[in-house]
C-alpha cells in the first residue's frame, strides 16, 4: 500500500514539474519523426498480464518494397539516439504509473514474445509491478548479459523494500545524468532469439 501511494505521488509530481520538458520533447518528436509523437507498445506487466506501455517515439516508419518495417537500426535517427541515451523516451511511462500499471522501481517491462522463454525461476521477475527503473538498469543495463540482467531481476524481488527503492532511484539519476550503460541492443540480441540459438547449440 505504502508503495502504490509513493508511486502515484511521484508520478503526479513528475509529470507537473516535468511538464515543460515533455511539450518540448513532444514538439521535437513531431518535428524529426512525425506523428505519432507516442509510441505504444503491449508489454507483460503484475502476473504477466499485458498493459499498454506508453513511450516517446525514437524511430522512423520506414519499410521495404513488401512494406515491411525496416531493421530497428535503418530507423533511428540521430535524433532518436539521443533521447534514448537521455531516457527521455521513457518519460510518458509516467502516466502508467499513475494508472498502476507500472512502479517506479521494478524489473523493466520486457516483450511479450520473451514470455516463453523465461526459465520458471525468471517468470518470479512478474510477481511485482513492472518499474521505470530497476537494479538491472542500475548495475549494466542492457551492457549486461541477459543471465546477469534477470538475476538482478529477483534480487530485486527477494530483497525490496523502501530504503531499496530510493537507492535505486539515486543510482539511476545518476546514470541518467552521466549516460552511461546505454546501448540500442542487448550484446546477446533480442532475449527470444538467444535462448532459441542456445537451445539449438544445445541439441
Amino acid at each position: 500500500m505504502f508503495k502504490r501511494l509513493f508511486d502515484m505521488t511521484t508520478a503526479l509530481v513528475a509529470l507537473i514539474i516535468l511538464s515543460p520538458v515533455l511539450a518540448i520533447t513532444a514538439y521535437q518528436v513531431k518535428k524529426h519523426l512525425g506523428s505519432p509523437v507516442l509510441f505504444r507498445q503491449t508489454r507483460p506487466g503484475l502476473h504477466g498480464e499485458p498493459f499498454e506501455m506508453i513511450k516517446f517515439r525514437t524511430m522512423l516508419d520506414a519499410y521495404d518494397e513488401q512494406g515491411n518495417p525496416l531493421p530497428d537500426d535503418a530507423r533511428l535517427t540521430p535524433f532518436g539516439k539521443r533521447l534514448r541515451k537521455s531516457s527521455i523516451d521513457e518519460l510518458p511511462e509516467l502516466w502508467n504509473i499513475l494508472k498502476g500499471d507500472m512502479s517506479v522501481v521494478g524489473p523493466r517491462p520486457l516483450f511479450m514474445r520473451y514470455l516463453p522463454y523465461y526459465t520458471e525461476e525468471e517468470e518470479r521477475r512478474h510477481d511485482v509491478r513492472p518499474g521505470l527503473t530497476g537494479l538491472a538498469q542500475v548495475s549494466g543495463r542492457n551492457a549486461i548479459t541477459w543471465e546477469e540482467r534477470l538475476s538482478y531481476d529477483l534480487q530485486y524481488v527477494d530483497d525490496q523494500s523502501f530504503a531499496y527503492d530510493l537507492s535505486i532511484i539515486y543510482r539511476t539519476v545518476g546514470k541518467v545524468f552521466h549516460g552511461n550503460d546505454v546501448l540500442v541492443e542487448a550484446p546477446q540480441g533480442p532475449l527470444d532469439e538467444y535462448r532459441k540459438r542456445l537451445n539449438e547449440s544445445q541439441v
